[in-house]
């Protein structure tokens, strides 16, 4: 097979199209990115400088950390990676909202005497606490009806330690919306000014499973990646979608025709850096997603993780690849041609060998863009403007 390496100047002839993003950002690209947890808020945060009409589909399958306790205590779908990425898309200038982004942005403690803690819950459903204060009328009387109708339906002993207010907020919104997601998100986008769209992928309350090589099956997002519990040490060989208990047959879970219709308008798909399975495959799972895609003709670009992917024990780039290709087949079909879901692997040259590039397409005929995107220091390892420069460039 031909080498199918592509150099800088093939995919990026000028730069003279991210200095016009950048001018008019307003204007700027439909970028739609499949992604969860926090590896893309940093670089979603420069995205604002870049265009305000990227959109983002979002898993709310995480069973971790805060999510967890509102997913135990009202059986609803995870919105902690929701709430994060509203909140990187928010306008932080002055023609935002700053007043209720650091609301949004809070934190109850973690530590420190229970009797504080409740004081500080009645202050925030009161009205009296100082960030809530600080929000004008009439934004603060919307905040806080939200706010009440999570309290009405929170059990005595609720867990309120590390509880994020800006999830407590769009979990009484869940419920006073009939437990709708959308609704509650539109609006929360709209208090904080999101330069884009936010959308959890499917709304339903769902978690994902994972059979491993070994034969072993687990369910629940928490226990795949490596950070409350230990590292997998198999390779993934499937990902599914889970009651908890049973899969879930996948045509069962369809993709909104609302979040088609973000497909069908982007003018680039990414998949970009984050866990693999359980922030990035998860998003492909629901029915037609990998049709949807397949069908747009737009560069469709992976951007993988840089270093340990807890995730991906023993795979190699081309791995990874093959298991964004096999989760996208199961709706687009077996036979649907690589290039018609992945176009591009962006290859950072730190990371990244020649030859790790030449086995991508060796074994999927997929190229790669080999670019300088790393800065060691950046919590994902990617220089957030060096990688919205190429993204921008391509789209």
């Amino acid at each position: 097979m031909a080498d199918l390496i592509v150099s800088r100047s093939a995919v990026i002839p000028d730069e003279l199209r991210v200095a016009r993003a950048r001018s008019l950002p307003h204007l700027g690209p439909r970028l739609l990115f499949f992604s969860g947890g926090s590896a893309l808020n940093d670089i979603s945060r420069q995205l604002k400088s870049y265009t305000h009409n990227s959109a983002h589909l979002i898993t709310p399958f995480d069973s971790g950390g805060s999510s967890q306790v509102l997913r135990e205590a009202f059986d609803m779908p995870a919105v902690g990676d929701l709430r994060s990425r509203l909140i990187a898309l928010a306008d932080e200038t002055d023609l935002g909202q700053p007043d209720i982004f650091r609301l949004f942005h809070h934190r109850l403690p973690s530590e420190g005497p229970r009797a504080e803690l409740e004081a500080e819950v009645r202050a925030l459903l009161a009205g009296e606490h100082k960030l809530m204060k600080a929000v004008s009328q009439p934004m603060r009387s919307l905040i806080l009806t939200q706010l009440r109708s999570f309290a009405s339906d929170m059990p005595d002993d609720f867990d309120f330690r590390r509880a994020s207010v800006g999830n407590l907020i769009i979990a009484g919104g869940y419920f006073a919306n009939d437990r709708a997601l959308e609704p509650v998100l539109f609006l929360m986008s709209k208090m904080v000014a999101v330069l884009g769209t936010v959308r959890a992928v499917v709304d339903r309350n769902l978690h994902i499973g994972a059979d491993l090589a070994d034969g072993r099956r687990i369910i629940g997002q928490r226990r795949l990646t490596g950070k409350e519990e230990p590292p997998l040490d198999q390779p993934i060989q499937r990902l599914f979608l889970t009651d908890g208990t049973d899969e879930v047959a996948p045509d069962t879970v369809r993709l909104p025709k609302r979040n088609r219709r973000l497909i069908e308008q982007a003018d680039l798909i990414c998949y970009p850096p984050g866990s693999l399975f359980s922030s990035v495959i998860a998003n492909l799972l629901p029915a037609s997603v990998g049709h949807s895609i397949a069908a747009r003709e737009v560069p469709k670009v992976y951007a993988p993780s840089l270093g340990t992917d807890p995730e991906c024990p023993g795979m190699t780039l081309s791995d990874q690849v093959g298991a964004l290709l096999e989760v996208l087949r199961r709706d687009a079909g077996a036979a649907c041609p690589a290039d018609r879901l992945i176009s591009v692997v962006l290859c950072d040259t730190q990371e990244f060998s020649s030859k790790a590039a030449r086995e991508v397409t060796r074994a999927h005929g997929v190229p790669s863009l080999a670019l300088p995107l790393s800065a060691p220091k950046s919590p994902t390892r990617y220089d957030p403007a060096r990688l919205c420069d190429a993204l921008i460039s391509l789209a």
